[in-house]
């Protein structure tokens, strides 16, 4: 009973919010839930002048409802069967993972970019977009309004990701094969994959969204040691960084144990080959509390404050995005695949 008092309304009001912007992501899926999600709390906060009644449920969605999308994600994981599809394009994954980290560090660096920021939009665009940074913003305990930033700068280059790439790949010549390394390697979030991979279908006439797909889910896997990694550079930092954080600070206390739980789930769905009609209720599930937490964020984030200082992390994001595509399309003709 405290908790429902404590945290009911603020539950309930991320709940409204959510069930429109998931249908208007499944009529609008470039765009997707989590963006609609974010977009329309901030439109609540600004009207709702007195939000302390809904605090305590606002805080714990963005918090421990985050956490447990993240922890169902992985009942969508069967690791042999995304291992042994996805295994060709591990050197790629690689290299456009480690392309988007370097970039967004020497940013962060030479633009003084907040360090939260430069991680999100980094993790968040190498791995799965909004997935990635749902599963590395607890870790690195980032602010709401960094999280909904980060959200919307990874939005504004899938989208055009979504509306170039088909055509990009075709003025170069991509293969069939080609593109859905391409599109698996340079476009972060699934549905934006799915819409790019859709219409490169629609005009050649292949069937290359499962290729896609699959190296897109081979991706979502590097969320795993980049979390833990995260973690553990985190809690070294804070031991260090004065003598009493060194006496006081627990690894254990602050480690990610959601992220374990996550890889407990893929191990159980591929030990026991969980069917379709188990693992798809549950990523659905998945993707609708994050699009609950992205409310939540939403509600916790100014608009205005978001907009004012938007160029940094969205010239950082550029940067990724171009340097991920770059890499992806070298790394092919290297391979020998384009």
């Amino acid at each position: 009973m405290n908790f429902i008092k404590k945290n009911g309304a603020g539950l309930l009001l991320c709940l409204i919010i959510a069930v429109p912007s998931w249908f208007l992501g499944q009529a609008v899926p470039v765009v997707g839930g989590p963006v609609f999600a974010i977009l329309i709390g901030m439109i609540v906060t600004l009207i709702v002048t007195n939000k302390e009644p809904f605090l305590g449920g606002i805080n714990y969605t963005s918090k421990k409802i985050l956490q447990a999308a993240v922890v169902f994600l992985g009942f969508g994981m069967n690791l042999t069967e995304i291992l042994a599809k996805g295994r060709q394009s591990l050197p790629i994954i690689i290299s456009t993972i480690a392309t988007s980290l370097i970039i967004a560090f020497l940013l962060y660096k030479a633009l003084k970019l907040k360090a939260n920021n430069a991680i999100l939009v980094g993790v968040g665009s190498s791995i799965c977009g909004g997935s990635a940074i749902a599963a590395t913003a607890p870790v690195i305990d980032a602010s709401d309004e960094e999280v909904a930033q980060s959200i919307s700068v990874i939005f504004l280059f899938n989208v055009l990701a979504a509306l170039i790439f088909p055509t990009l790949g075709s003025l170069l010549g991509l293969s069939n094969e080609g593109f859905g390394l391409f599109a698996g390697t340079a476009i972060n979030d699934t549905s934006s994959v799915t819409a790019a991979a859709t219409a490169w279908d629609g005009i050649h006439g292949s069937n290359t969204l499962d290729a896609a797909a699959i190296v897109k889910m081979t991706r979502t896997l590097a969320i795993i040691p980049i979390t833990l990694a995260l973690a553990i550079y985190r809690g070294r930092k804070a031991k260090l960084a004065t003598s009493s954080a060194a006496s006081t600070f627990s690894l254990k206390k602050s480690f990610p144990y959601f992220v374990l739980f996550f890889v407990l789930a893929s191990v159980v769905t591929t030990v026991f080959s969980l069917p379709a009609a188990v693992t798809a209720p549950l990523k659905d599930l998945s993707k609708f509390l994050i699009v609950m937490a992205m409310a939540a964020i939403g509600l916790n984030t100014n608009i205005i404050k978001l907009v004012k200082t938007g160029g940094k992390p969205i010239f950082t994001g550029f940067c990724c995005w171009v340097g991920i595509a770059l890499v992806s399309l070298g790394m092919q003709h290297v391979l020998g695949v384009w």
